[in-house]
C-alpha cells in the first residue's frame, strides 16, 4: 500500500497537522480518584506526538458523566492543571491534541464514581450488560431518566467542559457521540422512550447531539469542535432500528451546517451508510476502521474517501507509529492485560525502534 499521502500536512480546523494519522481515543483508566489525569499521562501522550493529531481518552464533562473506574474529567481546576501538563508535553514535541468529551450515560456503575449515584440516561432502561467495578464484574443497574431541564443542563455541562479543555491548552475537543454512550443512547429507540422534545421522531432523537455540538461550537469556535459517531453500533443494548440510516443522514446534514473541525467516523463495514455520510459531510472526515489490517493503512486517504485515518491499538503499542510506517518496520503487539488501570507497564514502556522507552 502506498502510504505517502498519509505523511502530507493537512489543515484541520485552525490547526495544521504534520500528517494525516490520528491516535484514536482509548480509555486507559489511570486517572487519580478526583478525575485528574495521572502523572504518567503527559509522558504517554507526548511519546505519541508524531501522529498528526492525538484524540485523548474519553473525559467526563461532569460528575454524572463518569462511567468507568479511574477515568479523567475536565471540569475542575485540578483537571485543567492536570491536562495542561499533557497538552504542554504534546505541543513541545510538535503535536496537536483534542480532548474527547465523553458522557457515559447509562454505561456506569455507582461503585465506579465518587458520588455513588446511579447513571443517568434518556430513559430508565438498563443496558443489560455487566461492568467492571472495584469488586469485579457487576450488572449495570437501571439508570435514572434525565428530566428535560437536566437534559438542558447536560448541554451546558458539555459547553463548560469544552471551555475548560481550551484553558488546559487543548487544540480542540471531540464530542463522543458513539459507542453506546449518552449521545448515542438518545439515538436508539432501545434506550430512548422519551415523550418530550428529545424522544420519538428522528428529529427529536438527534436534538441533544445537535444542541451539544452547537453549544460547544459557540463556546470555543466551530473550528475547534469535532464529533465522533459510530452508525450501526449494536452493543450494550443499543439498537438504532430500521430508521438508523435515515437518522444519521439527518444528523450529519444538520451537523454539516455548523462548520465543525472534523467528523470522526467509526466504520463497521456497511459501505452504503458510509457513502451517504461522505456525500452529506462537506468537511474533514477522519475514518476509523477498528479491524483494518496493516496492509490497508492509507487506503482511505489515498482513495480520497477520508482526509485522515485513526488508529487505536497500533498507536497504543507503538509510540513511534509514524516512523515505523515510514520505514516499513514491524509493530509492537499491544499488551491487552494492561489496557485498563495499572502503572507504566503496558502504558509508557513500549519500546521505540532501536531504543527502550522512558518510563
Amino acid at each position: 500500500m502506498n502510504t505517502r499521502p498519509l505523511f502530507a500536512p493537512v489543515t484541520v480546523g485552525r490547526a495544521t497537522l504534520s500528517n494525516r494519522l490520528v491516535m484514536a481515543p482509548m480509555t486507559r483508566s489511570r486517572a487519580q480518584a478526583d478525575g485528574t489525569p495521572g502523572e504518567l499521562a503527559a509522558t504517554y501522550y507526548a511519546q505519541r506526538a508524531s501522529v498528526g493529531l492525538i484524540v485523548t481518552e474519553g473525559t467526563q464533562p461532569s460528575d454524572d458523566g463518569q462511567g468507568y473506574l479511574s477515568t479523567p474529567g475536565i471540569y475542575t481546576d485540578a483537571h485543567v492543571a492536570g491536562w495542561k501538563q499533557t497538552t504542554d508535553a504534546v505541543h513541545a514535541r510538535g503535536g496537536h491534541v483534542f480532548i474527547q468529551l465523553m458522557h457515559a450515560g447509562r454505561m456506569s456503575h455507582p461503585d465506579n464514581t465518587p458520588h455513588h449515584r446511579p447513571g443517568v440516561a434518556p430513559s430508565a432502561i438498563a443496558p443489560g450488560t455487566p461492568m467492571f467495578t472495584p469488586t469485579g464484574m457487576q450488572d449495570i443497574p437501571v439508570p435514572r431518566a434525565l428530566t428535560t431541564d437536566e437534559v438542558h443542563q447536560t448541554v451546558q455541562d458539555f459547553r463548560h467542559a469544552a471551555r475548560r479543555a481550551i484553558e488546559a491548552g487543548a487544540d480542540g475537543v471531540e464530542i463522543h457521540g458513539a459507542n453506546a454512550y449518552l449521545i448515542q443512547q438518545f439515538f436508539a429507540p432501545s434506550a430512548n422512550t422519551r415523550t418530550d422534545a428529545y424522544g420519538g421522531t428522528i428529529q427529536n432523537r438527534v436534538r441533544f447531539a445537535i444542541e451539544v455540538a452547537t453549544a460547544v461550537a459557540q463556546e470555543i469556535g466551530a473550528d475547534r469542535t469535532a464529533i465522533r459517531l459510530s452508525p450501526g453500533t449494536a452493543m450494550w443494548g443499543i439498537d438504532e432500528g430500521d430508521e438508523g440510516p435515515a437518522l444519521y443522514r439527518h444528523l450529519v446534514t444538520e451537523l454539516n451546517q455548523l462548520g465543525l473541525a472534523y467528523l470522526h467516523l467509526m466504520h463497521l463495514g456497511n459501505d452504503a451508510p458510509l457513502a451517504d455520510i461522505r456525500q452529506l459531510w462537506k468537511g474533514t472526515l477522519i475514518l476509523n476502521r477498528p479491524s483494518r489490517p496493516r496492509e490497508q493503512i492509507g487506503a482511505d486517504v489515498a482513495s480520497g474517501l477520508a482526509e485522515l485515518e485513526s488508529y487505536g491499538q497500533m498507536v497504543l503499542a507503538n509510540p513511534d507509529f509514524v516512523e515505523r510506517l515510514k520505514a516499513n518496520e514491524p509493530m509492537n503487539e499491544a499488551d491487552r492485560n494492561a489496557f485498563f488501570g495499572g502503572t507504566a507497564q503496558g502504558y509508557t514502556d513500549y519500546a521505540a525502534l532501536g531504543a527502550t522507552a522512558t518510563v
